[in-house]
Formats: structure tokens, sequence, C-alpha cells
């Protein structure tokens, strides 16, 4: 962590602001006491990630590679019918 005086703040604050947004946690001192602490920002979770927090899917356990999708049971779909909506009849009946 740095320290700069209020004086040095003042002089340059724009400066000292890109330190921070480089990911720098800087306290401006006067008179050697610490008056603020200026750190950067929390980093923006991920759309991924706040899904993940608010329960709404879970991550893999695991790894998977294109290997993995011979696993999964394949089902034919005839021209005539949406995918979708077999998905979401599955997904109510799972309910």
């Amino acid at each position: 962590m740095t320290a700069v005086t209020v004086r040095e703040f003042s002089y340059n604050p724009s400066a000292i602001f890109a330190r921070v947004e480089k990911g720098e946690t800087i306290e401006v001192t006067k008179h050697g006491d610490v008056v603020a602490v200026l750190v950067p920002p929390p980093r923006k979770q991920s759309r991924f990630d706040e899904l993940v927090a608010q329960g709404a899917i879970r991550p893999a356990e695991r790894n998977l590679t294109t290997r993995d999708l011979d696993q999964y049971t394949r089902i034919n779909v005839p021209d005539d019918v949406d995918p979708l909506a077999i998905l979401l009849e599955m997904r109510e009946h799972e309910r």
C-alpha cells in the first residue's frame, strides 16, 4: 500500500486516481495521519458468476470436453417439431 500526502494528492489527483484504477490501494495522509484510503472498486462479476451466486445455475463439477458429449443420450427430433418446445415440456414435468 502506498501513501501520499494531501498536498501531493491535490497537485495531481488524476495521476493518483489512475494508479487506483490500475488496482493500487493508496492512503492519503495529513500530518502523518491517514485521512482517506483510495481503493479500486470491486471487480464486476461476470453474468455467469452472478447466476451462480443467485443459485439460478450450478457450475459443472468437472471440466467437460467434446468427448464427454458421447455420454449423453441422443434424441432424434423430427423436422416438424420444435426442440425448444420439447425441452420446456420436459422441464415442466420435472417440477
